[in-house]
């Protein structure tokens, strides 16, 4: 079993981890993509437009359990 401080050092990774992720899909600019013809498109817009919302929901899930982990937090 885990400790709570190495729990909390995987949360913080995780976050990290997602946070980058997060930044590239940012960086790929799909709406500007989608205005382009698709014989132009390195990759589907709509794909990385879910990656982003599923990348987001990550972080939010990682901070929730970030704050339950913490002393006082809202945890079980």
């Amino acid at each position: 079993m885990s400790t709570p401080n190495a729990e909390n050092e995987f949360l913080y990774e995780l976050q990290a981890e997602v946070e980058i992720e997060l930044t590239q899909v940012e960086a790929s600019h799909p709406e500007e993509v989608a205005g382009l013809p698709v014989t132009d498109w390195l990759f589907d817009p709509t794909d990385a437009e879910r990656e982003e919302i599923g990348l987001r929901g990550l972080l939010e899930a990682v901070e929730v359990l970030e704050d339950d982990s913490r002393p006082g937090g809202h945890g079980a």
